[in-house]
């Protein structure tokens, strides 16, 4: 584990795995007065504090001196999602897959995915497949990101799946959209996909 200044507030946690991330999530839950919270990511945990209740220094040597281990992702509900395969990306996705675009919705349709963690904005899940062995190839990001994504569009960059939650701008590569809700801060919870919710996609056919 690596630990960097965030300002006066913070520290930010790197480790080499997600296990590292997991295992230091469940470690860091019973936090001293003073920890407000913690935001895991892939590679990292952002540990938030108020300063006037727990220093910097503190809080370093409680990260560094606390037993932690590495952990898998907890088992969630299953969630299957609608999508309509029509995303503008779909065919620059076959040619990095060397597929044809509908090998590339036999694939991730097949696929049953889980959810990492989520970021980038509220109820945007990064889904990873729930077999590890299965893993599709990585995509990589759009080499100029859209200024609008719109609501509900399904995409892929790097080792992720994503779900734009809302409109904004973004760089993924868009395969296709749906009309679930991903977020909705009316519900009892807001985010329909959490970390460990096992995803899966059926295909809509127009």
């Amino acid at each position: 584990m690596r630990l960097l200044a965030c300002g006066d507030r913070a520290l930010l946690a790197e480790f080499a795995t997600q296990g590292g991330v997991l295992g230091a999530l469940a470690a860091w839950q019973d936090a001293p007065p003073g920890v407000l919270e913690l935001v895991p990511a892939a590679r990292t945990v952002l540990v938030r504090v108020d300063p006037g209740v727990l220093g910097l220094g503190h809080l370093e040597h409680w990260l560094t001196t606390t037993p932690r281990a590495e952990a898998a992702l907890p088992v969630g509900a299953e969630v299957t999602i609608p999508v309509r395969y029509d995303g503008e990306d779909l065919a620059t996705v076959a040619q990095a897959w060397a597929c044809s675009p509908d090998e590339v919705v036999d694939r991730h349709s097949a696929s049953e995915w889980v959810c990492a963690f989520v970021g980038f904005a509220p109820g945007f899940p990064y889904l990873v497949p729930a077999d590890g062995a299965a893993a599709l190839p990585p995509v990589a990001r759009r080499s100029t990101s859209r200024t609008t994504v719109p609501t509900g569009a399904v995409a892929l960059a790097a080792e992720y799946c994503g779900i734009y939650p809302r409109s904004s701008p973004g760089g993924w590569q868009l395969i296709g959209t749906t009309d679930a809700v991903l977020w909705d801060a009316a519900r009892a919870d807001p985010a329909l996909v959490t970390p460990g919710t096992r995803v899966r996609f059926a295909r809509v056919v127009p």
